[in-house]
C-alpha cells in the first residue's frame, strides 16, 4: 500500500536534515519501546546522537546554529533546533507536553502499519542521504576562493570557451540546485560576460514567482568585486529598467526608495544595510551599488567554511521567500515590473564584444554541422543591423532557411519559445490579408501568421526579445501584391521616446469589436521584429521590383563547396550559448535611422563611401538603375557598423554592398546594359589584378574576361571578388542569352 500524499510531500520543502533525522529518530524510539507515543527526550538525545556519530566520522552534516560541533551544542538550544521540524511536521506528529511524550497522530498510525511505517523509513533515509550527499561534495568555499584567485587572470585569455563561463553558467547553478532549500521553483543562473569578460560577474537566484531574469524584480545575488578582492551575497534588485525609464538620477532615488520599503519589510539579520559595498568606481557595477538591499561581505582569502556559507545563504533565501510570498499574496508585485524592460546586458555591451558574441554564433551554427562562407554571418549581421528585412536568395538547398533557424536560435529565439515562426508563402496570396488577417462575416478579425507575431513581440514582457519572421519561398507569388502594406511600414520607422516605432500596420479604426481593437489595434512594427525572406529564382517564382530591393539586403546562396564536412572537434566544443539567449534586441536594433543620426561621428567614411556611389551612379543612370537617398543611407549605415564593430576591411564591406544593394538592380540586354557592367567590372578588378579591360573588344566579346571565373580556372586577384565574380557571371549571361540579370540562375 503506497504512503498517502501527505506523508510523502512532508520532505518536499525542507530547509535543512532535521525533520529527517527527527522521523528516523523517533521511528527508532518507536521500534525499541514498541509503544504508540514514547519518551520525547529519548527522541531527542537519539537525535543529538546521530549528528555527533556522523562529525566524529569525519562527515559534513549540518552545523548547530553558531557553532561547529554537535557535542558542544547545549542542552537547552537542543530544545529549541528540534522544537523547528516538530512544528513543521505537526499535521502527522502529536507532542504531549503534560507526559513530554511524542508519537504520529493516532488515526495516521493505524493507517501507516508497521508496512507503512518501513516506507517511511526508507524515504526519510533517501532523502537524508541525498541531502548529505550534496554537503558532502559541494564546496561553495572553494569555488568563491577560486573565482576570486583566476578571475583577473582568465580575463586576459580568450573569453570563448574558458572553464570559469563553463563554472558560472553549467556547474556551480548545478551544485547549488542540489542544496534542499533550492528547489523547482528557483531559477540559478550566473554570467562572465557576453562575448567579453564582465566588470562584475554574478551569480543569481531568482523565484520564478516574480522574475525570472535579473533584468527586472528582486533576487539574490553574489557579486564578485571587480578587483576581485570580495565577494558580496546580497539581496538585490532590478537595476537597468527604472535606469533606463526614469535616467540615472531619478532611477538611483526610485532604487533608494524600494530599498527602504524592502529593509522595513524583511528582518534581514545577519545582512549588512549599508552603502559599504564596493564593486567598481563606475559603471553597471556602481549601479548594482545603488540598487543593493542589504549584504555579506566575503573577503578573499578569509571565505568562511561551506556550514557558515550555506546557512548564509539559506538564510537570506529564508528572507526571500517571506518577501516573495507576501508580494505575491497581496498582489502588490515591485512597480518595476511596470517599467519598460531592457536587457541589463545591453547597458554593458560594447563595440568591441560584438565579434566574440559573432564568434559564438558560428561556433554554434558549426556545432550544429553547417557550414557558411568567410564573412557571411558577419554579412548577415550588418545587413540586419542596418535594416531589419534582408532577403536570401539562391538555389535550393544551400542552407538560406537554415542560416536564419539557426542564427535565431544561437541568439534564444525558438520555435518553442515564439520567437521564430517560419511562414511559409502560398502561390495564391494576393493581397496582405493572406498575411496580417481579414475580418470574417461577423465583423470578427481573424490574424494572419504575421500578425501574430506582431503583437507577441510588443507585448510589455516580450518588448527587450529579438523576434525573427522567416518568410520562406516569398516571391512564390508577388511580393509587391501581399507585402507592400508591411514595406510601406517599415518606410516610417522614427525614433519616439528612445525607440522605434512605426505608423499603424492596423489600426484601431479597422477593427470592429472592442476586444480586436484592444489586442490588435495600434499595432505597428516592434523594434524587436526582425524580417528576413528567402527566394529561389526559377520559372516558379517572380522577380523583384525597385522598391523591394531598396529596402533590404541581398544575400546570394548560389556558390557552393560539396567538399565541406562536419569538423568533429567543434561537436565537443563545450562553450555554452546559454549567455546568448539573454542578449537584448539592441544588438541587432538599428541604431541609425537618417544619415543624420550617425553623420557627425562618422563624416568622413559617410564621405568616402558616397563619393564611391556617386562615381558608381554615373554609371548606373545610362540604364536607369541609378540609387536614391535611401539606398545611400543604408549602404553608409552597413559601413559605419562595420568600422565600429571591426568585422571587415572597409574594401571587403562596401564589397558585399555592391554586391547586395547595387547589382541586383541591373538586367537588361542593350550594349548600355554591357557598358555599366564591363566598367564596374574595371572597379572591381582594381589596379593589382593584372587584367586589363579592354572596353573596344570586350563589347563585342567579353569571354577573355568572364572565362576568368570559370571551373577549373584561378580568379585574377581583384580588389572586390565577390562583385567581380557576379560581374563575370552576368556579362557571361549577357553574351549566351542576350539578356542578362542578378537574378538569373
Amino acid at each position: 500500500m503506497p504512503l498517502p500524499e501527505t506523508i510523502t510531500q512532508i520532505f518536499k520543502r525542507k530547509q535543512k536534515s532535521y525533520k529527517m533525522v527527527l522521523i528516523l529518530s523517533l521511528i527508532e524510539e518507536l521500534r525499541a519501546t514498541n509503544l504508540e507515543r514514547v519518551s520525547f527526550d529519548h527522541v531527542k538525545d537519539r537525535f543529538l546522537e546521530y549528528f555527533i556519530a556522523e562529525q566524529e566520522r569525519g562527515n559534513r552534516v549540518d552545523q548547530p546554529p553558531g557553532r561547529e560541533l554537535w557535542k558542544d551544542a547545549p542542552k537547552s538550544q537542543l530544545k529549541d533546533i528540534i522544537n523547528s521540524p516538530v512544528n513543521a511536521l505537526s499535521h502527522i506528529l502529536f507532542v504531549n507536553s503534560e507526559d513530554n511524550t511524542i508519537g504520529f497522530h493516532s488515526q495516521l498510525r493505524s493507517q501507516l502499519g508497521e508496512e507503512g511505517l518501513l516506507q517511511l523509513e526508507s524515504l526519510a533515509y533517501n532523502e537524508l542521504g541525498s541531502y548529505n550527499g550534496a554537503l558532502q561534495h559541494f564546496s561553495l568555499q572553494g569555488y568563491l576562493e577560486k573565482i576570486m584567485a583566476e578571475y583577473t587572470s582568465a580575463k586576459k585569455e580568450t573569453f570563448a570557451s574558458h572553464a570559469l563561463g563553463t563554472l558560472f553558467r553549467q556547474t556551480l547553478p548545478s551544485e547549488l540546485k542540489a542544496l534542499p532549500f533550492l528547489d523547482d521553483q528557483y531559477k540559478i543562473q550566473g554570467s562572465v560576460g557576453q562575448g567579453n569578460w564582465a566588470t562584475v560577474p554574478w551569480l543569481a537566484i531568482l523565484d520564478k514567482r516574480i522574475t525570472e531574469t535579473t533584468q527586472r524584480g528582486e533576487y539574490v545575488v553574489y557579486l564578485f568585486a571587480e578587483d576581485m578582492s570580495a565577494v558580496y551575497l546580497t539581496f538585490n534588485q532590478g537595476v537597468t529598467a527604472p535606469i533606463q525609464e526614469k535616467g540615472r538620477r531619478d532611477g538611483y532615488a526610485y532604487l533608494r526608495t524600494r530599498t527602504q520599503e524592502i529593509q522595513g519589510l524583511l528582518s534581514l539579520n545577519h545582512m549588512n544595510k549599508d552603502d559599504n559595498i564596493h564593486l567598481v568606481d563606475s559603471g553597471l557595477g556602481q549601479d548594482y551599488q545603488v540598487s543593493t538591499v542589504a549584504y555579506i561581505k566575503y573577503e578573499r582569502g578569509a571565505v568562511p567554511n561551506d556550514e557558515q556559507l550555506i546557512q548564509d545563504l539559506e538564510n537570506v533565501m529564508e528572507d526571500y521567500r517571506l518577501y516573495v510570498d507576501t508580494v505575491t499574496s497581496t498582489g502588490n508585485v515591485a512597480d518595476n515590473e511596470e517599467v519598460e524592460v531592457v536587457t541589463q546586458e545591453a547597458d554593458l555591451l560594447k563595440d568591441e564584444q560584438v565579434t566574440g558574441i559573432l564568434h559564438q554564433i558560428q561556433s554554434h551554427i558549426r556545432r550544429k554541422g553547417f557550414f557558411f562562407p568567410e564573412h557571411l554571418i558577419e554579412n548577415f549581421y550588418l545587413s540586419l543591423k542596418t535594416k531589419p528585412f534582408v532577403i536570401l536568395a539562391g538555389i535550393s538547398g544551400t542552407g538560406k532557411t537554415r542560416l536564419v533557424k539557426l542564427f535565431a536560435e544561437a541568439l534564444g529565439a525558438t520555435g518553442n519559445n515564439g520567437q521564430f515562426t517560419l511562414i511559409p508563402v502560398r502561390p495564391d496570396w494576393s493581397d496582405p490579408a493572406d498575411l496580417l488577417g481579414y475580418k470574417d462575416l461577423s465583423g470578427r478579425f481573424k490574424p494572419g501568421p504575421l500578425t501574430e507575431v506582431l503583437v507577441e513581440a510588443r507585448k510589455p514582457e516580450n518588448q527587450h526579445k529579438p523576434y525573427f519572421i522567416c518568410m520562406d519561398e516569398m516571391n512564390l507569388a508577388r511580393v509587391e501584391h501581399y507585402f507592400s502594406d508591411l514595406l510601406s511600414v517599415l518606410e516610417t520607422q522614427d525614433w519616439r521616446e528612445g525607440k522605434i516605432q512605426t505608423q499603424d500596420l492596423i489600426s484601431s479604426t479597422m477593427l470592429d469589436t472592442s476586444e480586436d481593437q484592444l489586442k490588435f489595434g495600434s499595432l505597428g512594427v516592434p523594434e524587436n521584429v526582425f524580417l528576413i525572406g528567402t527566394v529561389n529564382m526559377d520559372e516558379t517564382t517572380h522577380p523583384f521590383s525597385k522598391k523591394v530591393l531598396d529596402r533590404a539586403n541581398t544575400l546570394e546562396f548560389n556558390y557552393i563547396n560539396l567538399q565541406q564536412y562536419p569538423d568533429m572537434s567543434e561537436q565537443e566544443e563545450t562553450e555554452d550559448p546559454a549567455d546568448l539567449a539573454e542578449l537584448n534586441h539592441l544588438f541587432l536594433r538599428s541604431d541609425y535611422l537618417q544619415l543624420v543620426d550617425a553623420y557627425d561621428a562618422n563624416k568622413e567614411l559617410v564621405v568616402r563611401t558616397t563619393e564611391r556611389l556617386v562615381k558608381i551612379n554615373a554609371l548606373l543612370e545610362d540604364v536607369h538603375a541609378h540609387v536614391g537617398f535611401r539606398v545611400r543611407d543604408a549602404i553608409c549605415f552597413y559601413m559605419i557598423y562595420n568600422e565600429r564593430y571591426k568585422l571587415m576591411s572597409e574594401e571587403e564591406a562596401f564589397d558585399w554592398q555592391l554586391l547586395q544593394k547595387i547589382l541586383p538592380r541591373i538586367q537588361g540586354s542593350h550594349s548600355s546594359v554591357r557598358r555599366v557592367l564591363l566598367n564596374l567590372m574595371k572597379e572591381a578588378l582594381g589596379t593589382r589584378s593584372g587584367v586589363t579591360v579592354d572596353f573596344p573588344a570586350f563589347m563585342d566579346d567579353a569571354s577573355p574576361l568572364y572565362l576568368r571565373w570559370a571551373a577549373g580556372q584561378t580568379p585574377p586577384t581583384a580588389k572586390q571578388p565577390q562583385s567581380a565574380r557576379k560581374l563575370a557571371f552576368m556579362l557571361r549571361r549577357l553574351e549566351e542569352d542576350g539578356f542578362t540579370s542578378y537574378w538569373l540562375s
